[in-house]
C-alpha cells in the first residue's frame, strides 16, 4: 500500500531567508507569506511612532507596497526585521514631513477631528503625555528612546536599526532625558 501524506498537514514553515530570496526571484506567494509574516510588526511599530491607530494602518499599507521594490536591497548584514523596522521608520518620517508640508498650506480654521489611540493605550494621562513629548524631542533622540524604552531593544540593538555605534545610542538618550526633563 503506498505511503499517502496526510492532506491536512501543515506545509513546513520557510525561513525569512528563504522566503526572501524566494519573493526576489519574483515568487509572488513568498512574497506574500513574507508580507503576512510581518506585517502586524509592521503596524504596530507605525503606531508606536505615529501614535495613530489611522495613521500607522495607512503606513503599513504603504510598506507592504514598497516592500515589493525595496525587498532586492536587503543585503543581509543585519538581521531581517532590523531593516524592516528602518524601512516602517522611514514611512513614518515620511508621512510626517508630508503633512508637515501639507499644514502648512491648509486654513487654520479647518475643522479638526481627533484620531484614534491605541486601545490598549495607558488611560494615564501622564503616560499619555510623556509619550507625545518623546515624539516631539529631535530625531535621533526620539528613535533612541522610543526602541530602547517602548520597543524594549538594547542599546546595542538599537544602534543597528539607527546605525550608529551603541555609545552613541547612550548619548542620544542621555540628551533625551535633559531634554525631557524642560519639556514636562
Amino acid at each position: 500500500m503506498p505511503n499517502l501524506v496526510d492532506a491536512g498537514a501543515a506545509a513546513p514553515q520557510q525561513t525569512d531567508e528563504a522566503l526572501i530570496a524566494l519573493a526576489v526571484g519574483g515568487d509572488r506567494q513568498a512574497f506574500s507569506q513574507l508580507v503576512a509574516r510581518h506585517y502586524d510588526f509592521i503596524f504596530r511599530t507605525a503606531c508606536k511612532w505615529s501614535g495613530k491607530v489611522s495613521d500607522a494602518e495607512d503606513i503599513a499599507q504603504e510598506v507592504c507596497v514598497k516592500l515589493a521594490s525595496v525587498l532586492k536591497s536587503f543585503d543581509r548584514r543585519s538581521a531581517f526585521t532590523s531593516w524592516l523596522y528602518r524601512v516602517t521608520l522611514n514611512a513614518v518620517r515620511d508621512m510626517q514631513r508630508s503633512r508637515s508640508r501639507r499644514s502648512r498650506h491648509t486654513d487654520r480654521y479647518a475643522e479638526v477631528t481627533p484620531d484614534a489611540y491605541l486601545p490598549d493605550q495607558e488611560d494615564a494621562a501622564a503616560s499619555r503625555q510623556l509619550w507625545e513629548a518623546v515624539r516631539k524631542l529631535p530625531g535621533q533622540q526620539r528613535d533612541a528612546v522610543l526602541l530602547i524604552y517602548s520597543e524594549g531593544l538594547s542599546h546595542a540593538e538599537a544602534g543597528v536599526i539607527m546605525g550608529c555605534k551603541e555609545a552613541t545610542v547612550s548619548w542620544h538618550v542621555h540628551e533625551a532625558k535633559k531634554t525631557l526633563r524642560g519639556l514636562l
